[in-house]
């Protein structure tokens, strides 16, 4: 890190080494520690934005042509950035960021690195469909590879069997899912994923997208609070989103990236001026401690996609057992549809239904997590489901999607959605899973696949009791309101009113 370090400061960057050191980590890798007692809001280290790697710092873009680059669509994604990042990576000792590069990962624990056997150990947790390998590999061979044969200046034939492969490409992409920011550009700084035609000017704050469950980047960023604008941790979906980048842009950060996160854990953040991104300490920082950033405590199925790591701490909601308390178990619509519905899920008269909760902003996935709360939307799409055909054309016309209302049909019907999702694992015996974790011989891999499919379904074996305990609270009221019945029938007469007070 010596080399690291002088390069960082050589370009502008300055780093309080008296409290800030770099070291290694067992379990956690490379971070940074506090080499002594550190304040709060003390700064530890800064570098200019010229530092920063994107497509506003990078000339490859200036140099193959803003009207060719959108041609290939490299201003859309993230495939601009990585060609950015492996064109300057294969400049060597004479590239800019020659020592930056020399410091990041070429190994990563994330699954888009993982066997199909390894994958397999995933199946029915969150993280399968969305590492995007698929999606990833098609803009490789439909924008970057095109691209790069256009201009045999920039990227002679010799080099792209080294610098410009599939595993290289894949190597930028995951460097930038687990380490980039989200940088908001400054008045006067129009660059390749812009419009000529208008300057862009910070907002008034940064919009935290860290609960975005989509493939995201690494750490979370402010504004000083003193008119100083933030940044976001969180970049675009991934390397084969085919949106726009928005008036932000996504860039490596030297230095920043290399602090680790853990949940609730959080002592030190990242802040910008119009020059300058600053890293701050939000609170005391002892020495020996670990000095850390935040992916915003995402479950562990986002910090495995993202990260190859999980985070594992005692939760409230398993007794100080070891887990994540932000994991989530998401249920697709189309299951709860097919519940319902059963075979006639395409029918006209569902789709109808269907379409109109979409077109209202209904969920088209529901979340369960370590809360014991049933999602009210979940229940919201059945009701609308079962309604007849007279009661879903009130509910049309007022606009309003049925209330949330809990019912025996209704705890069937989630009893059974929460069965199935359940199946979709490898199995849904929680203990099982349990015993492997006791184990010594498991991959790093393996457990990490066991802990995201246990932590979920958890969450599935909680939402199950809390159907059984609101069907015996149902239970509860219904044998209530027989006794009363019958209370009210036997103290009645033949030919008075307290009888038909009864059967009504």
């Amino acid at each position: 890190m010596d080399d690291f370090i002088a390069w960082f400061q050589h370009h502008g960057g300055a780093l309080d080494t008296a409290v800030m050191s770099i070291t290694d980590f067992p379990g956690s890798g490379r971070g940074a520690i506090a080499v002594k007692d550190i304040p709060e809001n003390h700064t530890i280290f800064t570098l200019p934005r010229s530092l920063t790697l994107s497509t506003q710092t990078s000339t490859l873009p200036s140099a193959f042509g803003i009207t060719g680059w959108r041609k290939h669509k490299l201003h859309k994604g993230w495939v601009g950035l990585i060609l950015c990042m492996m064109w300057e990576e294969a400049h060597g000792n004479q590239g800019k960021w020659s020592a930056y590069f020399v410091s990041l990962p070429t190994h990563f624990g994330t699954p888009m690195f993982w066997s199909n056997e390894e994958l397999q150990e995933l199946q029915g947790t969150a993280v399968v469909d969305k590492i995007g390998r698929v999606e990833a590999e098609r803009d490789y061979h439909e924008k970057l590879i095109p691209a790069i044969k256009t201009r045999p200046d920039l990227f002679p034939s010799e080099k792209i069997d080294t610098w410009y492969t599939l595993q290289q490409y894949h190597i930028a992409g995951n460097r930038i899912l687990s380490r980039s920011f989200q940088v908001e550009r400054w008045k006067g700084e129009v660059g390749p994923d812009s419009s000529d035609e208008h300057e862009y000017v910070p907002e008034d704050s940064a919009e935290n997208t860290q609960a975005d469950t989509s493939i995201g980047s690494a750490m979370d960023v402010d504004g000083t609070g003193d008119g100083d604008e933030g940044l976001d941790g969180e970049s675009s979906d991934s390397d084969s989103d085919d949106s726009d980048i928005d008036d932000s842009d996504v860039a490596m950060v030297p230095m920043a990236d290399l602090l680790n996160a853990r949940y609730d854990s959080e002592n030190a953040k990242l802040f910008y001026e119009e020059h300058h991104l600053q890293m701050v300490t939000t609170k005391p920082i002892k020495a020996g401690e670990q000095i850390f950033n935040t992916y915003g405590d995402p479950p562990n199925s986002d910090l495995l996609r993202r990260y190859g790591h999980v985070d594992l701490v005692p939760c409230p909601h398993l007794k100080g057992a070891l887990g994540n308390p932000q994991d989530i178990v998401e249920i697709r619509a189309d299951l709860v549809v097919k519940v319902v519905c059963g075979g006639v899920a395409n029918d006209e008269k569902y789709q109808q239904r269907i379409d109109w909760w979409l077109d209202e902003g209904g969920d088209d996935v529901f979340v369960l997590d370590t809360d014991p709360i049933l999602p009210a939307a979940m229940t919201s799409l059945i009701k609308l489901l079962l309604l007849s055909q007279e009661e879903w054309e009130k509910t049309r016309e007022k606009e309003r999607p049925p209330k949330a209302k809990f019912d025996r049909q209704i705890s069937e019907l989630l009893r059974r959605i929460f069965e199935i999702r359940l199946s979709t694992y490898q199995s849904p015996d929680t203990e099982a899973d349990e015993k492997l974790l006791a184990s010594e011989s498991l991959t790093l891999n393996m457990r990490h696949a066991i802990i995201v499919r246990l932590g979920e379904k958890r969450i599935l074996a909680g939402a199950l009791e809390i159907l059984r305990i609101k069907e015996a609270a149902l239970d509860d009221v219904g044998n209530a309101e027989s006794k009363g019945k019958k209370r009210v029938v036997s103290g009645g007469t033949a030919s008075g009113g307290k009888s038909k007070k009864a059967r009504h």
